[in-house]
């Protein structure tokens, strides 16, 4: 029998390999569908979103910052500029030894050697392609000086930019404020995306507060990079056609202030080698007329840039000249809420027009051996309202003061601002102290310490103890005192401007609430004091008001620094000068529709109508015989 093996089938290989060829034909026109349908996809579907892509791989979007809008006093002087000047920029990667160049650059008197820290920090914080500002503005010497060396520093360069310029200085630095460099705190609060490219921003006064309105709108510009990131030129004209749109940007608005740069510097020149503060203001609408605090500082070395040592000389200054005065410092009224205090006393009928009283220069409360003196020792003999106004006797308010109770004369001195910010249009601005029963009770923990007591119901009569008003505050009262009762919130922008289409727009008065007076005659009598304080024979500021060519009125104040024993007499000449007291004078010309209401407070000046009061009037003579000053 025979045994027959099928070696090799050929039916079933050519079955099988025609069915691999076609499986793998299948295969691959999937996967070939598949390509195409992603070309078709990316070329034809995501053409617009790849393109824009790609785009974006060489094209770079830039900011550009807008530029500052300027400020201008009422008569249209310009406060606030911007000057093209050359700032010192060194790029890293172009420098062969960093070290070496600032350390020659500090040899030439072009940066500081304390500086050389803080700009390698910065040459390592961001890309070695991007400049670092060593100097934001060089002086045409320095300029000069550097031409001349330019090749011994590959990398450095002299670059033009606008930087801030305050040509007045000192006389504006607290109402205008300045402008410094981006800080982390301002890149917290600030939108980064309106501030790309912005340097600095508003940091104090009309600066800060209306930045918003001064910074303007950032525009932005397409620049071609390589895949470094640097920028590189466009070399052709199909290059450059296919560049997306630039937006130019939007300068800020410019700002027209209320004030009056002439009182400005009156007022400055008023407190040369003094510590104190002056403020002016409209009585019919709230305007600031002048707004100075001493001893002031040069804002543009905040605007052009300032080494640590230099800030550190300010803020050691022992006459602290950061500090703005004006609307922080807060101080003892002394004297001058006095007349406030007869309204009061009048309305609630603690006294009448008629009441007299025997000042034998000191005062005790029923019951107390302890003596409220009264500034003049021999006293003032027999006295009425008027005559306690325009001669300041204490002894008089220390009796009608228990009538008026600590209440009532915090219900009427808080119609008349004291104690609570003024709403002025300038962050910072201190709340004072205007005290009552329910404060005391709300300031101290223990319950002895929270009882009011009558002894502190007299010294609050005469503007101590525990009273505090800053200077835009008294200002603000006596404007409302000129004005019989109509009261305005102090402002400093009369008026904003677009700078493109120079349309501007006025800022209108804002109303507050009247003081409520019941009895429109009290007005008469209290002003007729006031007055007399500066215009009769026997007026405590009479040597002031002496010759004036208007009519005016004022009141005196002399704030004690610290207390004395009963049995101790107060010797200017033998004290410390920082221990004097606070001198002090507010004020409003003409008396019948008062145009100007001014505070004076000079720290530790000793007498308020022999220091204080000459400034006021040399600052009311300014105004009122001066020119127009309408916007």
């Amino acid at each position: 029998m025979s045994l027959t093996a099928r070696i090799k089938d050929h039916h079933s290989e050519t079955r099988l390999f025609v069915a691999r060829v076609i499986l793998s034909s299948v295969i691959g026109i999937i996967l070939l569908g598949t390509v195409v349908a992603r070309l078709i996809q990316l070329q034809i579907y995501d053409h617009e979103l790849f393109a824009e892509q790609s785009q974006g791989n060489r094209v770079r979007t830039e900011a550009v910052p807008p530029t500052r809008g300027l400020i201008f006093d009422r008569r249209g002087r310009v406060l606030a500029e911007n000057l093209p000047a050359y700032q010192l920029e060194l790029i890293p990667e172009q420098v062969p030894d960093l070290d070496d160049t600032l350390a020659r650059l500090a040899g030439i008197g072009l940066i500081k050697e304390e500086d050389i820290p803080r700009f390698n920090g910065l040459s390592r914080s961001g890309p070695r392609f991007k400049p670092i500002t060593l100097r934001f503005r060089l002086s045409e010497d320095e300029i000069a000086n550097f031409a001349v060396q330019r090749p011994r520093f590959p990398g450095v360069d002299l670059q033009p930019r606008l930087v801030r310029h305050y040509p007045d200085g000192e006389l504006i630095a607290h109402a205008v404020g300045y402008v410094g460099a981006l800080s982390t705190a301002d890149l917290g609060r600030l939108d980064a995306a309106a501030y790309s490219g912005t340097s600095h921003t508003g940091k104090t006064g009309v600066e800060h507060f209306n930045e918003e309105l001064l910074h303007g709108h950032v525009g932005f510009q397409q620049v071609v990079t390589n895949a470094l990131g640097r920028q590189v030129p466009v070399e052709t004209r199909d290059f450059s056609d296919a560049l997306p749109a630039s937006e130019s940007p939007k300068p800020g608005n410019n700002l027209y202030l209320t004030l009056d740069l002439d009182l400005q510097r009156i007022a400055t020149r008023a407190l040369d080698g003094k510590r104190g503060s002056i403020v002016a203001i409209d009585p019919s609408n709230g305007e600031i007329l002048a707004l100075v605090s001493a001893p002031s500082f040069d804002p543009n070395g905040f605007a052009t840039g300032m080494s640590p040592s230099e800030y550190n000389a300010l803020q050691n200054d022992e006459g602290r000249p950061l500090f703005n005065r004006a609307v922080r410092g807060t101080y003892p009224p002394g004297s001058t809420i006095k007349p406030m205090l007869s309204l009061a006393a009048l309305e609630v009928g603690a006294t009448n027009l008629t009441r007299r009283s025997v000042c034998i220069g000191w005062y005790s409360l029923p019951g107390s051996s302890h003596r409220y003196r009264d500034w003049r020792p021999e006293g003032h003999g027999e006295v009425d309202l008027h005559d306690a106004i325009s001669q300041s006797c204490d002894v008089y308010f220390y009796e009608i003061s228990r009538d008026i109770g600590i209440d009532n004369m915090h219900l009427y001195l808080d119609q008349f601002g004291l104690g609570r910010q003024s709403g002025l249009d300038m962050d910072g601005e201190s709340d004072g102290l205007n005290p009552s029963r329910e404060w005391k009770r709300q300031a101290f923990r223990e319950r002895a310490d929270q009882v009011w007591f009558p002894g502190e119901t007299i010294i609050a009569s005469i503007g101590q103890g525990y009273m505090l008003a800053t200077p835009i505050q008294l200002a603000n009262a006596v404007a409302a005192l000129g004005a019989r009762g109509d009261r305005f919130k102090p402002h400093l922008v009369a008026a904003f401007e677009d700078p493109i289409t120079g349309r501007r727009t006025l800022v209108a008065p804002e109303r507050l609430p009247r003081v409520n007076i019941d009895n429109e005659f009290y007005w008469d009598n209290i002003l007729a004091a006031m007055h007399d304080v500066m215009q009769s024979p026997t007026g405590t500021a009479r040597a002031a008001g002496a010759n004036a060519r208007y009519e005016m009125a004022g009141k005196s104040g002399t704030a004690q620094v610290f207390s004395i024993a009963q049995e101790e007499e107060y010797d200017e000449d033998e004290i410390a000068e920082r221990l004097r007291d606070h001198a002090l004078f507010v004020s409003f010309a003409p008396l019948e529709n008062p145009r100007i209401a001014v505070a004076v407070v000079i720290e530790n000046g000793s007498s308020g109508s022999r220091v204080a009061a000459p400034v006021a009037r040399a600052i009311m003579d300014q105004y009122l015989n001066g020119t127009d000053d309408a916007l």
